[in-house]
């Protein structure tokens, strides 16, 4: 598998595509892979979810939801995957950008960021076929990585100001 063929798995048809229709897609998707494929496709998976696993993209995520745990946070960066390898990227270089996502998947009418167990789908294809585990593949380090953002509002608005407009608080 190569890193391409990944971005054309995980991409979301379009940016307010729910997460049940999402999980659905990419698990159609996976099942006709060979386990080495699915093997291969968690080792990409694993990487992203390192790359993004820094206190700036969670001080985004925090001005986006409150986000304030672990697990949102894991959600959180399956969500900025499936935006897909271009905005993923630029994400990645800078947080704030996420305020020019015109559209988003939402849930009670707010945005909803967040996918559960996206990253799992190719594990659970993995064991229904094998029995086995998929390799652990960690998503990232004890603490992310860079400087803890600050949940003061003024250093909120400063550092992330596009977030900050289209989030208030």
């Amino acid at each position: 598998m190569t890193e391409a063929e990944f971005w054309q798995l995980v991409t979301r048809s379009s940016p307010e595509q729910d997460q049940s229709s999402l999980a659905d897609n990419l698990k159609a998707k996976l099942e006709p892979l060979t386990d080495g494929e699915l093997v291969e496709f968690d080792k990409f998976f694993g990487q992203q979810m390192r790359r993004s696993y820094f206190w700036s993209m969670w001080g985004a995520a925090y001005i986006i939801t409150g986000c304030d745990s672990e697990y949102a946070f894991a959600e959180f960066r399956c969500f900025l995957i499936s935006l897909g390898k271009e905005w993923y990227d630029k994400v990645i270089e800078s947080p704030d950008l996420l305020g020019t996502l015109e559209q988003w998947p939402e849930k009670d009418g707010y945005a909803y960021p967040f996918l559960d167990e996206y990253d799992l789908i190719a594990g659970q294809i993995f064991e229904d076929r094998t029995g086995e585990e998929l390799p652990f593949v960690p998503s990232g380090m004890a603490t992310p990585q860079g400087k803890k953002f600050s949940t003061k509002k003024k250093l909120l608005k400063s550092n992330y100001p596009q977030l900050s407009e289209r989030f208030p608080f």
